[in-house]
């Protein structure tokens, strides 16, 4: 499952520790992800609900970044 530049939107469905997120996507796909470095810098608020864009890790399918919120 490959990501375009623009990300996978999707939906966050849980907070985990160590600033971590599970995501569903809106192809189903849940997913793992953090926030990338200038959100956490910026301390941007991402909370149970938001939807938000995932960059997919090319190694693992099931963990990706989450680039912003829409």
């Amino acid at each position: 499952m490959a990501s375009d530049d623009a990300g996978l939107a999707g939906e966050v469905l849980e907070q985990l520790p160590s600033g971590l997120y599970r995501v569903r996507l809106d192809a189903g796909v849940v997913v793992i992800a953090h926030p990338t470095a200038p959100a956490a810098r910026n301390f941007v608020r991402i909370l149970v609900g938001d939807r938000v864009r995932v960059e997919l890790s090319r190694v693992n399918a099931g963990r990706g970044r989450i680039v912003g919120r829409l």
